[in-house]
C-alpha cells in the first residue's frame, strides 16, 4: 500500500474536497440504489422492461422463473422507486418508472462493453 512520503496535509485540495462532498444520508440513498443494481434476477427484470411494459406472468415467462421469486424483485423494484405499476382489471403491467432508470442501466452497458 502507498503511503504519503511526506505528512503534508494539502490544505487546499481538502477544503475543496470537503465542499464538493455530499452529505452522509445522499450517500446512503445512493448506496441503496447501486446495492439494487447489485442483484442479476433484478438487472435481468430490469432489462427485460427497458423497451417493453410487461406482466409478471411475461417475466417469469421470459426468465423462467416462478411468478413468486419475480413478484419479490419487483417488489423490491417498486419499493426503490425504479418501477412503476399500471393496473388493467386484474392484470397488473410493470413499466421502468422513469428514463434515469433506463440511462442508469445503459451505462452499466457500456461500461462493460468497452474492452
Amino acid at each position: 500500500m502507498l503511503e504519503c512520503e511526506e505528512n503534508i496535509i494539502h490544505d487546499k485540495n481538502v477544503l475543496n474536497a470537503k465542499k464538493n462532498m455530499l452529505a452522509n444520508n445522499t450517500i446512503s440513498k445512493i448506496s441503496d440504489l447501486y446495492k439494487v443494481f447489485g442483484d442479476e434476477t433484478r438487472l435481468r427484470i430490469l432489462n427485460a422492461l427497458l423497451y417493453s411494459e410487461l406482466c409478471v406472468c411475461d417475466i417469469s415467462e421470459l426468465l423462467d422463473m416462478s411468478h413468486s421469486s419475480i413478484s419479490h424483485q419487483l417488489k423490491i423494484l417498486r419499493d426503490m422507486k425504479f418501477v412503476k405499476t399500471r393496473k388493467v382489471g386484474k392484470s397488473v403491467y410493470y413499466s421502468l418508472i422513469d428514463d434515469h432508470i433506463f440511462k442508469i442501466f445503459k451505462i452499466g452497458v457500456e461500461h462493460v462493453n468497452e474492452s
